[in-house]
């Protein structure tokens, strides 16, 4: 039981420090469900780690006003476009002979967010000691993360779907093509519903004043 539970936190750092081994690892190698549980951990700790930055970083790099926090709002700007990402990089590698299946897409996606709050989570304390000057750190790590988070995602698609260094890079940016043009869908649905919605309510106001 120490073993596995030991597994559990240890694979996520080994994964993002040897990503080549890490990812073949998951694809082939490792039990789907223990991967999975993991992703979803992932997950939920970047989603924490996002709520407590808008809440609780200090001002010079907060740019979000604490007193109108919308945990809610904060829990969907995580994950959302990670189920963007998941479903558009699903549906053409689809098309274009990739060899990962949908739990395999999420879990790489997920373990490739391990910098993201492993960097950020720090700085939410650190945030509130470090002056105007030191701010540039905090720019940096940020920038080292996220550059950090599409290495893995690159290296985590090449590995689930089996293609070239540059057959992903092609997919990758697809993807990102084709979340803009769900995004631009669900907006398009949104504003429709609401015009629709708008309607019968004025058409039920109109009735009720006549009535």
């Amino acid at each position: 039981m120490q073993a596995s539970s030991k597994q559990l936190y240890q694979y996520p750092l080994h994964l993002i420090f040897h990503p080549f081994d890490g990812y073949w690892e998951l694809k082939y190698e490792r039990n789907q469900r223990n991967s999975l549980l993991i992703a979803f951990m992932i997950l939920v700790l970047l989603v924490i780690t996002k709520i407590l930055h808008a809440q609780y970083s200090g001002f010079l790099i907060n740019l979000s006003n604490p007193k109108y926090l919308n945990s809610l709002l904060e829990m969907l700007y995580v994950i959302i476009p990670v189920l963007f990402w998941c479903v558009a990089n699903w549906s053409l590698t689809t098309l274009m002979d990739g060899e990962g299946k949908f739990s395999e897409i999420f879990m790489s996606t997920c373990f490739a967010l391990v910098p993201l709050f492993l960097i950020h989570f720090p700085w939410i304390w650190l945030s509130l000691v470090i002056s105007a000057q030191e701010t540039a750190f905090y720019y940096f790590s940020n920038a080292l993360a996220v550059a950090w988070t599409v290495y893995l995602l690159f290296v985590g698609n090449m590995t689930v779907h089996q293609y070239t260094p540059a057959k992903t890079v092609l997919t990758m940016l697809l993807t990102l093509v084709a979340m803009a043009f769900m995004a631009f869908l669900c907006l398009l649905f949104f504003s429709l519903v609401q015009q629709i919605v708008s309607f019968v309510v004025t058409i039920y106001q109109e009735l009720v004043l006549r009535g």
